[in-house]
């Protein structure tokens, strides 16, 4: 079956960087556009960016523009979300999705949080 597993969230200071990683299984990973999203506390779910299936095209969110980068190695399954100059309103859970046959696959999150 499908699955997404986000790991490498944690705590880092206003500032630091982060690299979350997404290993994803049960499905042709180097076909699917993959997507990070994040959920803060009390707020809805947001778009982040968006790597098309051969990397050639990525998408971001104002917020994620010239901090973010996302990138993927097909031959791993896995997607990447490195994120840097990282500030406290970018605290939140990271979720990878895939969209597959119209329906949304999400990972379980990492937590991500930015705090001195």
């Amino acid at each position: 079956q499908v699955q997404l597993v986000e790991s490498g969230g944690g705590l880092v200071q206003p500032g630091g960087s982060l690299t979350l990683s997404c290993a994803a299984s049960g499905f042709t990973f180097s076909s699917t556009i993959m997507t990070w999203y994040r959920q803060a506390p009390g707020k809805e779910r947001e778009f982040v960016a968006l790597i098309t299936s051969a990397g050639g095209i990525t998408n971001y969110a104002d917020s994620a523009k010239g901090r973010f980068t996302i990138s993927r190695d097909n031959a791993k399954n896995t997607v990447y979300l490195q994120m840097n100059r990282l500030k406290p309103e970018d605290t939140a859970v990271y979720y990878c999705s895939a969209r597959l046959a119209r329906l949304d696959y999400w990972g379980q999150g990492t937590q991500v949080t930015v705090s001195s």
